[in-house]
């Protein structure tokens, strides 16, 4: 009985380790046929380019970047077709000879190209964006192993035109600085590839099939900008700034009634052909800073949209608008300047010394009279100018299609005091952009509209399909339609008998004020001069402004930059066909 009950047990035991190691078993099969679902039903599209990677070698073939053209459709930024080097070590046959070649007709030392060629990797870049030229010459030579790629790199066709506006792109064709970064989505295009077949050591295979996906290009870019008038407004400012000997000099011309910048120029210009070679300006003063990339980031700096100013009496412009609108001022109030006015305990001078006497309103204007303007100032006060000054944008950005606008620097309203509401009310003691300056007096003399400053019109395909036309917000009821008009006749006199006399152009009616803002330290005496002018005085259709940094010797916006804008105007209204009328 005990031998029969103990081969039970036996069997009993025998048959639980048994049914334990099936059901261990069936659950790793289970788990493993999971796992093999898993992998082939979800990750399969993975593993399938994780294979098809072992046996493919991709190259990229760039995508043509998108042009930028003019108004009338000059070519201003385009595109030349260059090669990219390559070598595939797997398949150079001679080291040796592919070193002494390629650092020949590249121009590059031989035990460079040899690391390069030497390295093991799928694929060595040797050098970008060389000339078709040399890179068909490379591959005449047919060396094993050398990959000769053609792709784009952008080309500038007039050098220093609107650099500063235009702005350039980097060795991966993407924007760096300008348009070519804000409109990079619309610019760039889309790469393709070739793709071809290796074996396992990475060899590629000799009439194996070759897979191709073609690139596409980016859309053209039309801009508000017109070749003709940026060129010779830059030739203008070119000429000020040698004879003057100034530091830089803007000019800024753009239409009053919807915002379409046509000019922007900043003299000294770069290359844009050759971006990080300093220009003469540049050079003379790289013993003074820092670093090679703080003097490119200055010589590549737009001051039209970059850089804040005091504009002096080009802002009474403003503080004249403020008043009229407010109805605390006419053109018939009469004012007495000795010369200077005292608010509190500051004496302000007027830059006639012995001072303008009794005159009125318009008087003060033409005159650019600072006590007239201090008055009106004091009559809108505080609360009122700020609020006003707020009405008129100034205090934010212009939303110009550029990136890096700078702000305005303006008091806070509480730390505002009787001086302070003095200062500014002739263009002292803050600082706005150039850009935001003509903008502010565009929206008071066109009919009381802010417009946005802009280049941008329309994206355009490669085959001339209109694929997008940008907008760009307005907004009116800025001043009412009569005090525009009124601040169109008070500019129209400022030219024509007042301070900006030298604006004057025979057969057209030109509207405008001067400016000469001393810089900070004011203890160093250097100025800006300045002139804003706009044509014809009663229906403007264009608006200039010129500011001549550090002019040396004569330095009165009235007597330097006046004459500059007239000289514009002067070619400029026949060619956009703005008709010549008598002053009434």
């Amino acid at each position: 009985m005990n031998l029969g009950l103990g081969m039970n047990r036996n069997q009993t035991h025998h048959r639980r380790r048994i049914a334990i190691l099936c059901l261990t078993l069936c659950m790793v099969m289970s788990g493993l046929t999971g796992r093999l679902i898993f992998l082939m039903v979800f990750r399969s599209s993975y593993y399938s380019q994780k294979a098809e990677d072992l046996h493919q070698r991709e190259r990229t073939i760039k995508a043509a970047r998108g042009r930028i053209m003019d108004r009338n459709g000059v070519v201003l930024a385009d595109n030349r077709t260059v090669c990219t080097i390559s070598v595939i070590h797997n398949q150079v046959e001679d080291t040796e000879q592919v070193t002494t070649v390629l650092s020949e007709l590249l121009a590059m030392p031989q035990e460079e190209i040899r690391k390069k060629v030497e390295k093991y990797s799928s694929r060595e870049i040797i050098r970008t964006n060389v000339d078709k030229e040399t890179g068909d010459q490379i591959r005449q030579q047919h060396l094993a192993g050398v990959k000769v790629d053609e792709d784009y790199k952008r080309y500038y066709p007039y050098d220093s035109l609107a650099s500063k506006v235009l702005g350039f792109t980097g060795g991966d064709n993407q924007g760096i600085i300008g348009l070519e970064v804000k409109y990079e989505n619309w610019l760039k295009g889309r790469n393709g590839k070739i793709l071809t077949m290796t074996d396992a050591a990475g060899v590629e295979l000799e009439n194996a099939f070759e897979d191709r996906e073609e690139p596409v290009p980016g859309h053209d870019l039309t801009i508000s900008l017109d070749y003709n008038i940026q060129m010779y407004a830059q030739q203008m400012a070119l000429k000020v700034k040698e004879e003057k000997g100034a530091k830089q000099v803007s000019v800024i011309i753009m239409d009053p009634q919807n915002g379409e910048l046509l000019a922007m120029v900043n003299v000294p210009e770069f290359n844009l052909n050759d971006p990080f070679t300093f220009n003469m300006e540049i050079e003379d003063e790289s013993g003074k800073m820092g670093s090679k990339q703080e003097l490119l980031n200055q010589m590549w700096r737009n001051p039209a949209i970059n850089d804040t100013y005091e504009p002096g009496s080009t802002f009474k412009i403003i503080t004249a608008a403020a008043g009229l609108e407010a109805g605390v001022v006419k053109l018939e109030d009469t004012f007495s300047c000795p010369g200077f006015r005292i608010v509190e305990d500051r004496k302000i001078r007027c830059h006639k010394v012995g001072g303008h006497g009794s005159e009125t309103f318009l008087q003060g204007a033409m005159n650019s009279c600072n006590p007239v303007f201090i008055d009106v100032g004091q009559r809108l006060g505080v609360e009122q100018y700020y609020r006003y000054f707020i009405q008129f944008g100034l205090k934010g950005k212009t939303g110009v299609d550029l990136p890096g606008e700078a702000s305005t620097i303006m008091h806070k309203k509480e730390n505002m005091g009787p001086v302070e509401l003095a200062t500014v009310s002739f263009g002292q003691s803050f600082q706005i952009t150039p850009l935001q300056l003509i903008t502010t007096a565009a929206s008071i003399v066109n009919g009381g509209t802010r417009v946005t400053p802009h280049f941008g019109i329309r994206a355009v395909s490669q085959d001339g399909e209109q694929v997008h036309t940008f907008t760009y917000p307005q907004k009116e009821g800025i001043v009412s339609r009569e005090t525009s008009e009124t601040m169109r006749y008070i500019l129209e006199q400022v030219v024509a008998e007042g301070s900006g006399k030298r604006a004057s152009l025979p057969g057209y009616r030109i509207g405008g004020k001067t400016a000469t803002s001393e810089k900070l330290p004011r203890s160093l005496k250097k100025y800006i001069s300045s002139f804003l002018g706009f044509a014809p005085a009663d229906d403007p259709q264009v608006m200039a402004l010129i500011t001549i940094d550090e002019p040396v010797g004569i330095y009165y916006g009235g007597t330097i930059a006046a004459p500059v804008i007239a000289d514009i105007f002067q070619n400029i209204l026949p060619y956009l066909e703005i008709p010549a009328k008598a002053a009434s």
